[in-house]
């Protein structure tokens, strides 16, 4: 897509942690919407200090200070749809849900990060109840991994059935739609499970073998949120999302000696790959 001056251009607002890998948080959300063809703008809410071998530790930034970029992007840039990654703390979740009823921004996905893939916890245990509280209930969509699904359930996900009924679960929490990512299943594929309140849908793809995962599901919930700021439908707009992940983890960067980063330049580069060589020849 071609975007001009005179074109509406999509906008989207990611509220979540900086990593200073570039890998995860607002820096693959600001990626992401970018290859996406959507103007990205973010609201930090923690500086953290990471490279691929792991968190070394974090600064939270003062709730007031998220409040105040909330209300700058949207006072004068507006947005079509937002997400939330790493909040941190209990402060911060409830000045967020407060800007995001205030400002009347939707649609919102919430991932809700509570460790990273090194093992660092990265919500408190005692703003779980908050989240469950405040955010989740303003959410269009919440995208849970399965170690995410359990803690908000206190269930343990062995089955499809378990899935679902987590899935249900978080659904009656006050959250229009929840899609379940499938990459901790075992297996040859990779199933991530949508309930959208009434039916179920899946998505799969092949399992890749590969360390290169970092940031895929910052990724995976900025790539929702950027088609959800073009108004696609939640289904349509999951499905691009999984594509696109899919395809950064497809082909790696092999950058760092531990969890490397995804490549946010694959999805961009398959398409227009295929529209080169979909092309009539001369």
């Amino acid at each position: 897509m071609l975007i001009t001056t005179s074109s509406r251009i999509p906008r989207a607002l990611t509220i979540a942690g900086s990593d200073s890998g570039g890998g995860a948080g607002i820096q693959a959300d600001l990626k992401t919407f970018q290859e996406l063809d959507v103007f990205g703008m973010s609201a930090i809410t923690a500086v953290t200090i990471q490279n691929t071998l792991g968190v070394h530790g974090y600064h939270e930034l003062e709730a007031k200070a998220v409040a105040d970029q909330i209300d700058a992007v949207v006072e004068d840039l507006g947005v079509d749809a937002l997400k939330t990654g790493m909040i941190a703390n209990i402060s911060i979740m409830e000045v967020i849900a407060d800007r995001v009823k205030h400002h009347r921004l939707a649609p919102l996905v919430v991932d809700p990060v509570m460790v990273a893939k090194g093992g660092a916890l990265l919500l408190e245990k005692s703003a779980q109840t908050t989240l469950v509280n405040t955010l989740i209930p303003l959410a269009r969509l919440v995208t849970p991994n399965l170690p995410e699904a359990e803690v908000l359930t206190g269930m343990s996900l062995n089955t499809d059935e378990d899935r679902k009924e987590a899935a249900r679960q978080i659904h009656d929490m006050g959250a229009e739609a929840v899609v379940i990512k499938g990459g901790h299943l075992e297996g040859e594929f990779s199933t991530d499970l949508l309930f959208d309140g009434e039916s179920f849908h899946t998505f799969t793809s092949p399992r890749i073998s590969t360390r290169h995962t970092h940031g895929t599901g910052c990724t995976f919930s900025a790539a929702v949120t950027a088609e959800l700021a073009k108004g696609r439908p939640l289904s349509e707009a999951v499905s691009i999302a999984k594509e696109f992940v899919t395809r950064a983890i497809a082909h790696p960067l092999e950058l760092g000696g531990g969890h490397g980063p995804t490549n946010h330049w694959a999805f961009r580069q398959h398409r227009t790959q295929t529209v080169i060589s979909d092309s009539p020849r001369t």
